[in-house]
């Protein structure tokens, strides 16, 4: 896969166009969402349903060896208590859901985000200069949080339908736990979550946002682990509370004794950001209950590494089995992500802020960032796009490399999203709209 040397602005500016549509104020973003979503707390709980004239992709056409199509057939797909029961040949007599030839694909994953501090849903604001870097933000964090948690649960709320029209049914947020909201902000959280809960899943990250030490939030994150939160965060060891080890190792610890996943924020791109990585993958091999339960996001470090480290470094994230968590362009940055797939390493993507005060470019779509990554890496083959679709859904693909069909199968969970496409290259190229999101077999809008 070609890499490109070029900064976030200029990505960002020559594809801009493509997505001018939703890059809009908080206002515009809930006119857009709010239609859709009217039915978000009155949705159709049907048990049983048929949909009909369904497209599902069967396979690819190649010519010389390369793959030059894909190819689709419509079917009729039975959902029964959340799960597709039955997939048939298309019968358009039946007494049916008409799909009207929509593409069924996997519902998309946010794997990155902050539901619980947002502006969304309030008035528009830019983000204030930055003074003292990420510790003069914490200082203003703790100025502002008071004030945030009044409203949080309904802006979390919105946040959700904002997704939710974007074609995701599931995030993984994480959730302040620091001295000045304590267990506030996830409290306001989980109430928000179970308001949504028949149209809307998501897992937690306790995530000491104002460091473990630096403001001393031992006891509120060992409150938090006893919860039914799902992985342990953490946040740049080194430049925040001043020791990689014992930050680590803390987190570590809490993770094992409340059997958690673990999930880093790491933005240090000098060596205290590559002795973090090597020092979590050290821990890991240690303690193999937390493979395939540790996460890195953002991982800048890896992005300043030549290209030998980055292969060692992917292998050895790989053998430990712990994942990269990317908002792919940040900055002047390009993240390895095609030598982190080459080695399978699980690379996911998600929002992170939508409008808050550290970003205001959040578009609540990560089929988006599956779009810029693909331009980013030179995805623009049929295979190379179709590929580029794991990052929306957070794994899963109708066809394996293959080409052999493989989801959806019966058993499946009825998670889904109705497209206006004809496969999944072009939804990953043209954004294709979104017309239905199904979860657990709900049918959202």
């Amino acid at each position: 896969m070609k890499e490109y040397n070029i900064t976030r602005k200029e990505f960002i500016r020559s594809s801009a166009l493509s997505f001018a549509g939703l890059t809009l104020t908080p206002t515009l973003m809930n006119a857009q969402s709010d239609s859709r979503n009217q039915t978000a707390n009155s949705i159709k709980t049907k048990k049983r349903y048929t949909l009909k004239n369904v497209r599902l992709e069967t396979g690819f056409e190649y010519e010389d060896g390369e793959v030059i199509a894909t190819r689709t057939r419509l079917f009729t797909v039975e959902i029964e208590d959340g799960k597709i029961k039955k997939i048939s040949p298309n019968n358009n007599d039946t007494n049916a859901i008409d799909a009207k030839g929509m593409l069924m694909l996997p519902s998309f994953k946010d794997m990155h985000i902050h539901l619980d501090k947002t502006f969304y849903g309030d008035k528009w604001q830019a983000v204030k200069r930055r003074r003292g870097g990420v510790k003069g933000m914490i200082a203003l964090e703790q100025q502002m949080l008071p004030e945030m948690l009044k409203s949080s649960t309904y802006k979390a709320e919105k946040m959700i339908e904002l997704l939710q029209s974007q074609g995701s049914s599931f995030a993984r947020s994480h959730v302040n736990i620091e001295p000045t909201s304590k267990l506030k902000s996830l409290e306001n959280l989980q109430k928000a979550l179970e308001h949504k809960k028949d149209v809307f899943g998501a897992e937690l990250v306790a995530f000491p946002q104002h460091g473990v030490f630096y403001t001393d939030s031992v006891s509120y994150m060992k409150e938090a682990a006893k919860t039914n939160i799902d992985f342990i965060g953490g946040l740049d060891p080194y430049s925040i509370d001043g020791a990689i080890e014992k930050t680590m190792d803390f987190t570590v610890q809490l993770a094992l004794d409340n059997q958690k996943g673990i999930d880093i924020h790491l933005h240090e791109t000098g060596e205290s950001g590559l002795k973090t990585v090597e020092y979590l993958i050290d821990k890991v091999q240690e303690n193999p209950e937390l493979k395939g339960k540790t996460y890195l996001s953002h991982c800048f470090v890896l992005g300043r590494l030549d290209k030998a480290k980055q292969e060692e470094i992917s292998e050895k994230l790989a053998n430990a089995q712990i994942g990269i968590i990317s908002t792919i362009p940040f900055g002047g940055l390009i993240m390895p992500i095609p030598t982190l797939t080459k080695h399978g390493v699980k690379v996911m993507t998600g929002n992170d802020s939508i409008v808050d005060h550290w970003n205001t470019f959040g578009t609540g779509s990560v089929l988006y960032k599956t779009n810029l990554a693909a331009q980013l890496y030179g995805q623009v083959t049929e295979f190379g796009l179709s590929r580029m679709l794991k990052l929306a859904t957070a794994g899963p693909t109708p066809l394996d490399d293959k080409g052999v069909q493989q989801w959806p199968k019966a058993g499946d969970a009825a998670d889904v999203v109705l497209v206006e496409a004809g496969c999944s290259a072009e939804v990953v190229s043209r954004m294709s709209p979104v017309r239905s999101l199904i979860y657990k077999g709900n049918i959202v809008f």
